[in-house]
């Protein structure tokens, strides 16, 4: 484990609550994991390009040009858009 450095951290008690319980039912091994995975998402949310309002705008207006959608509802739209999210998720692990 040399790649691994020990820090100490202060958090408010309902933040450990939080991981503690996550930990109890299982969720995660150690409450370390939890700060992993807490890290790993702020990680991928600073990464992330920040579109300017000019790039918006022209997604937008692709976004109409393309015509009237394919999926029906907003419940299959939601669908689809989770089904989306959990697969870049699976590809970034």
């Amino acid at each position: 484990m040399s790649n691994v450095e020990k820090i100490s951290i202060a958090l408010p008690k309902a933040m450990t609550k939080l991981m503690k319980r996550a930990v109890a039912g299982g969720q995660y091994a150690s409450t370390s994991e939890v700060v992993r995975e807490a890290l790993r998402d702020w990680q991928e949310k600073q990464d992330a390009p920040a579109l300017s309002l000019e790039e918006l705008r022209a997604l937008w207006q692709e976004g109409v040009d393309s015509g009237p959608g394919t999926l029906g509802s907003l419940d299959a739209i939601l669908a689809e858009a989770r089904r989306r999210v959990a697969s870049r998720k699976a590809k970034a692990t």
